[in-house]
């Protein structure tokens, strides 16, 4: 089971990009994530008007490792880690360590 999915929120943890927050966009299979508004790199583009793509300077959102980043706890207004642990019912669900709070219903 994973422990960041696509839509938590989440707090940068290491990098230029410490101390940000924001909601994970992608997630990908070796382990980096998208994170919205956070490591921003401003890439130039050509234009390629058969594609219809304009020219110009663009900021792009640049992928993060997971280990880079903290699932965001509101309770303790901080990031927190994660655990997984079984329900009565035999579902799989993600809890954070520090007040075993549930996140999945």
């Amino acid at each position: 089971m994973k422990r960041i999915r696509q839509g938590d929120e989440v707090v940068v943890i290491a990098g230029k990009d410490k101390g940000r927050r924001g909601s994970v966009l992608k997630v990908f299979s070796d382990g980096r994530v998208i994170v919205e508004n956070v490591n921003v790199a401003h890439k130039h583009q050509k234009p390629n008007p058969n594609a219809g793509v304009p020219g110009g300077i663009i900021e792009k959102e640049i992928p993060l490792h997971a280990s880079n980043v903290m699932l965001y706890n509101p309770a303790t207004d901080k990031g927190d880690r994660i655990g997984v642990r079984k329900l009565e019912d035999g579902r799989k669900v993600r809890y954070f360590k520090s007040n075993n709070e549930v996140l999945d219903t």
